[in-house]
């Protein structure tokens, strides 16, 4: 993610350090490997460029840059439809506009991680847990468990998608059984909708990504499946709060942020609502693409892959 399948950094004069306790790992993207303790090895490079500064030049052109991307993040949050369906950037917006720094986000997996990327406003030091490297699907309600016993006190938000919602509901069951005050927002659009757009991207049109049943032509286009996300966390012992709404959202979080209870708020967000804050991610990353397929969305897809991985380069 971070070096957009080493095609992002194009400047010849970028260098990479791999800083790891492990060998295998420091040598990873052909970076220069420097093995050691993590802390040690942060304190060590910390004094190297002990005075450094960047061209004001820079800084400038950066700073202008940050202030334009937070126009379009308060465009993205913006939600004055009391009574619309909320996009998935919208209730971000309305859950930043009620935290404080001591409340802790966790999530994992979908297509949050890469909207809290881009528009969540981080107040504290260890206000933002998002778990980048595997998409842990089902890790959210698990890892706010652990914070919340590891900091009783603070409101801790697992927001989790429908589809890593399916994964591993059942930890549910160990808040209400421990009494943990965890709020869990589901984000229900009806399907594996992150999956649904990189599938799209391959050239696998998304196959199999919603939740419907089959139709005579044996795609996955029928009716939709009978899910009730909510019912299921009331039935873990969940104390539950549907909305439809905006306006309804607004008063759900604030309500389980108030709550002593495990306390699940579910939003059924807009759909189709895959990426639905500022522009999508522009980085390319590298999910291989058949090479022989005769389909035409599959050559295509194929197409645009062997341009991108021609861009690629070594750090060293």
């Amino acid at each position: 993610f971070t070096t957009a399948s080493k095609t992002l950094f194009q400047n010849p004069a970028v260098r990479f350090l791999g800083l790891n306790l492990d060998p295998y790992d420091a040598h990873k993207l052909a970076g220069r490997p420097v093995v050691c303790d993590a802390r040690a090895g942060l304190e060590e490079l910390g004094a190297a460029v002990a005075g450094y500064h960047v061209e004001p030049g820079y800084e400038r052109a950066y700073k202008e840059k940050k202030g334009a991307w937070e126009l379009l993040v308060d465009r993205a949050y913006a939600a004055p439809d009391e009574d619309a369906a909320p996009t998935q950037a919208q209730v971000l917006g309305l859950l930043d506009a009620l935290v404080g720094p001591e409340d802790v986000l966790i999530n994992a997996a979908g297509s949050l991680p890469g909207d809290l990327h881009k528009l969540w406003r981080t107040r504290s030091a260890d206000q933002y847990h998002v778990e980048y490297g595997y998409s842990c699907m089902g890790y959210e309600i698990p890892a706010a468990i652990g914070v919340a016993l590891a900091a009783p006190g603070r409101p801790v938000w697992a927001l989790v998608g429908d589809g890593t919602y399916l994964m591993n509901p059942t930890e549910l069951v160990t808040a209400v059984q421990e009494g943990l005050p965890i709020k869990v927002v589901i984000l229900d659009n009806h399907g594996y909708a992150s999956i649904g757009g990189l599938s799209g991207a391959v050239g696998a049109e998304g196959f199999g990504t919603a939740y419907r049943f089959r139709a005579a032509d044996g795609s996955y286009t029928g009716a939709p499946l009978p899910l009730d996300l909510a019912a299921n966390a009331a039935s873990l012992g969940m104390a539950v709060i549907r909305t439809r709404t905006i306006g309804d959202l607004r008063k759900a979080l604030a309500e389980a942020r108030a709550a002593d209870r495990p306390t699940c708020v579910y939003a059924q967000t807009r759909t189709p609502d895959t990426v639905s804050g500022p522009p999508p991610a522009q980085a390319w990353w590298d999910v291989p693409v058949a090479e022989t397929a005769t389909r035409k969305p599959a050559a295509a897809a194929r197409e645009e892959y062997d341009r991108q991985a021609a861009q690629r380069r070594r750090h060293l």
